[in-house]
């Protein structure tokens, strides 16, 4: 895969943040997504929570799988570390990245289909295990990289390109957190700024497992039958040489409302979203009451937006395992191995 870097030189009057670094510090290369993608404003979004946070670029650990979305951790905080995994295996390899060096800050970016199909499990365990990291799924409910098969986010009922209806039950990333034991929840909307930068920050700052479902819009899969202008019919239509497709560019979905309404966002294929973002009486630290909300925004076909739940007295990994302080892999040889008469002392303790 070839990368576009942009380049390093910024203008000396760019404001920079109290580690001395610009908001164009935290960016990573040109991104190669669909023009307009929801994804592209999720790592924008990053952009600008690590710069107000002023993180330190070289103590970030970013992780993700595949799919669009795990793409998108070349687009933000180049100068940080970063692993791309296999097919929804992100968080076993982030759990034992943070077990060597917990020193680091994790951010896991996936997608729906990576994290809610074939790594369904590892999602599940990585929340009941608190493993200390920024959890992000870019939802945007179909396999964007294998032509737009419904992921299992993908709404009951829903049609794809193809006309087909979406006949399961979709999985509810935000139910199965909190379930599962995140300590930190929340939802929002790629094209919402306002709400989304604020969260990422929130979450960053959590000891324990947060994680984000963030709606991204998919502008590649639009081209519904009977359109003339669709892949499908111009090839049926035409004979050409080459098998290319072109995907027009389509302007970012934004969004700003207010705390406790709701708005309606028409996506580039002409289906509705209807957002409902919390009000300041909601309480997020009671988990039976955001799992009661959430089941009854699905219910009226409402996706509630907001912090959803937080422990605010959270433990992570680290402290269930009861690790020492100083990150594992710097522990030498006398630490690791202190002798028989430890090992002594570790039989008789058991007998």
């Amino acid at each position: 895969m070839t990368y576009i870097a942009k380049p390093k030189l910024h203008h000396p009057s760019l404001v920079k943040n109290k580690a001395g670094y610009t908001r164009r510090d935290y960016e990573g290369a040109v991104s190669t997504l669909c023009a307009g993608c929801g994804h592209d404003s999720i790592s924008a979004a990053i952009i600008q929570a690590c710069y107000e946070l002023d993180i330190l670029p070289h103590q970030v650990a970013k992780l993700s799988g595949i799919g669009c979305s795990s793409k998108s951790p070349t687009y933000f905080v180049g100068a940080s570390h970063g692993f791309n995994t296999v097919h929804g295996r992100m968080p076993s390899v982030l759990t034992g990245a943070n077990l060597a060096n917990k020193d680091l800050m994790y951010m896991g970016v996936s997608g729906d289909g990576d994290s809610a199909s074939i790594g369904l499990g590892q999602f599940a365990h990585s929340m009941r295990r608190g493993v200390n990291m920024t959890y992000i799924v870019m939802n945007n409910g179909v396999y964007g990289l294998t032509k737009g098969q419904f992921s299992a986010t993908a709404d009951k009922g829903s049609i794809s390109k193809k006309g087909a209806a979406n006949s399961d039950e979709a999985i509810d990333m935000v139910s199965l957190a909190i379930l599962m034991g995140a300590t930190f929840v929340g939802r929002s909307f790629s094209g919402d700024k306002h709400q989304l930068v604020p969260l990422i920050k929130a979450a960053m700052a959590h000891k324990g497992a947060a994680f984000l479902d963030v709606v991204s819009p998919c502008v590649a899969f639009n081209n519904h039958p009977g359109s003339t202008k669709s892949y499908d019919y111009v090839r049926e239509h035409n004979e050409s040489l080459n098998r290319i497709d072109f995907i027009e560019g389509r302007k970012e979905i934004t969004t700003q409302y207010a705390p406790g309404t709701s708005v309606v966002v028409r996506q580039h294929d002409g289906s509705i979203l209807r957002l409902n973002k919390l009000g300041e009486e909601y309480d997020p630290s009671d988990k039976i009451a955001a799992m009661k909300r959430v089941q009854e925004g699905l219910a009226t076909g409402e996706v509630v937006t907001g912090l959803l739940y937080v422990d605010p007295t959270p433990k992570d990994m680290h402290h269930h395992l009861n690790t020492v302080d100083v990150p594992l892999n710097t522990l030498g040889t006398r630490d690791l191995c202190p002798g028989s008469s430890a090992l002594d002392r570790i039989n008789a303790s058991l007998r």
